[in-house]
């Protein structure tokens, strides 16, 4: 394994003791167990983001097929 060296204040020296003494594991196992759940939060964030923009993109052009559709039925309709 490799080693990583952190630095911290007290406060969050003692937050992460407390918190890894809890779960009866190492601070450093309770360390990558943060950071990947922090990447698959990530994770999640994107693909949110990505199905958000597609979505937009998604209502753009229905609304572009609806005033297509609303002009096409309405072609020669005006005068009778």
């Amino acid at each position: 394994m490799r080693t990583v060296t952190l630095k911290t204040d007290s406060i969050f020296f003692d937050r992460l003791t407390r918190l890894a003494k809890e779960l009866r594991i190492t601070k450093s196992e309770f360390i990558r167990r943060s950071v990947s759940e922090y990447e698959k939060y990530l994770y999640r964030e994107k693909l949110k983001s990505n199905i958000q923009e597609a979505s937009r993109k998604v209502r753009e052009a229905n609304i572009d097929i609806v005033e297509d559709f609303d002009t096409a039925s309405n072609d020669g309709l005006e005068n009778v």
